[in-house]
C-alpha cells in the first residue's frame, strides 16, 4: 500500500512529459551537429524526471493538507490523484518523495554545474523555484500560474538541455522551447476548468477563476495560433528544417479540444476526450518537432 501510494502521487502517465521535453532539447543538438554526451544526457534526463516527480509529489502533498483534494471531482487529466484522500495516513510519505525528489534534482544540478560550468545555475535556480513555490504560492496569481507550467517544462528542461549537452546557449533551443511553453501552459489551463470551483474555495486565484472560460478560451486560442505562427514563421526563415510542418500535424486535435471547451465550459471533465487531446497535442507536438530537426 504505501509503494503504491507514493507511486500513484507522483502521476506517472504526466511523467511523459518530461523526456519528450529533453529530447526536444537535445535534438538540437544534434541539429547542430555538436557531439552528443549520451551518458550525460541520460543524468540530465534524471534530474529533470527528479523534478517533475517533485513537483507532482509537493502538489499532491500540499491539496491534501489543505483539503481541496477532497472537494475535486476527479478526472484522468485533474483533481489530483486521489491517492492521499483514500489513504490519508501516507501523506508523510508522500512528503518524503517530495523532499528526496527535489534533493536529487539538486544534486544532480550542482554536480553539472560544477562540471561544465555555472551558465546552468540560473535554470536551476528558477526550477527549484517554481517547484517550491507553485501550489502556495504561484496558484495564487493569475499570470505566473499560467505561464509557470510551460516555462518548466519548455524553456528551463528544453533550454537546460541543450547547454548541458553543448555548454553554451543556442538561439534555436529557446526558439523550438517556446512549443511546449504554450501547449504545456494550454495543457495546465484547459485541466483548471473542472476545477474552478472547488480551487477557488482553496484559495487558488488562477486564469479561470478570475477571468472566466470565454477569456481562458481566448488564452488558448491564441497559444495554438502562437505555436502555428511560431514554426511556419521559423521555417520560412531558415531556422527550422521543411520537414518540421510535420509538428503542426496533431493541431487540429488542439482545435478540437478549444471547441469542448467552447460548448462544455466548466463541464468539460465530463467529456475527457477533449482533455485527451489537449494532452496528445502537448507531447506529440514537440515530439514531431525534435524528430524533424534531427532528420531535417
Amino acid at each position: 500500500m504505501k509503494s503504491s501510494t507514493v507511486i500513484q502521487s507522483m502521476r506517472g502517465p504526466f511523467l511523459l512529459l518530461t523526456p519528450v521535453c529533453v529530447f526536444l532539447g537535445a535534438s538540437t543538438v544534434v541539429n547542430s551537429q555538436a557531439s552528443t554526451d549520451w551518458r550525460l544526457l541520460v543524468l540530465v534526463l534524471l534530474g529533470a524526471v527528479m523534478a517533475h516527480i517533485s513537483a507532482n509529489t509537493f502538489n499532491e502533498y500540499l491539496d491534501f493538507k489543505s483539503g481541496l483534494d477532497l472537494t475535486t471531482t476527479r478526472t484522468p487529466f485533474s483533481g489530483g490523484s486521489g491517492a492521499l484522500p483514500r489513504h490519508p495516513e501516507m501523506a508523510s510519505a508522500v512528503l518524503t518523495a517530495a523532499v528526496m525528489s527535489i534533493v536529487a534534482t539538486l544534486l544532480i544540478g550542482l554536480f553539472l554545474a560544477w562540471k561544465y560550468g555555472p551558465g546552468i545555475i540560473p535554470i536551476g535556480v528558477v526550477g527549484l523555484v517554481l517547484i517550491v513555490t507553485y501550489t502556495g504560492w504561484i496558484n495564487k496569481h493569475p499570470f505566473l500560474c499560467l505561464i509557470a507550467p510551460g516555462t518548466g517544462f519548455g524553456f528551463l528542461m528544453v533550454v537546460g538541455t541543450q547547454f548541458v549537452l553543448e555548454g553554451q546557449y543556442s538561439m534555436l533551443s529557446w526558439i523550438v522551447a517556446a512549443v511546449p511553453f504554450f501547449l504545456v501552459n494550454n495543457l495546465l489551463l484547459l485541466n483548471q476548468y473542472p476545477d474552478i470551483q472547488a480551487d477557488a474555495d482553496a484559495g487558488r486565484i488562477h486564469l479561470p477563476i478570475v477571468y472566466g472560460t470565454k477569456i481562458s478560451n481566448t488564452v488558448y486560442a491564441f497559444f495554438v495560433l502562437a505555436v502555428i505562427l511560431l514554426i511556419t514563421t521559423c521555417i520560412l526563415f531558415g531556422y527550422l528544417p521543411a520537414m518540421s510542418l510535420v509538428a503542426l500535424l496533431p493541431m487540429p486535435l488542439a482545435f478540437f479540444s478549444l471547441a469542448g471547451a467552447i460548448k462544455h465550459g466548466v463541464h468539460i471533465g465530463n467529456f475527457p476526450l477533449y482533455l485527451a487531446a489537449n494532452a496528445v497535442v502537448a507531447i506529440l507536438t514537440p515530439l514531431l518537432l525534435g524528430i524533424s530537426l534531427i532528420i531535417g
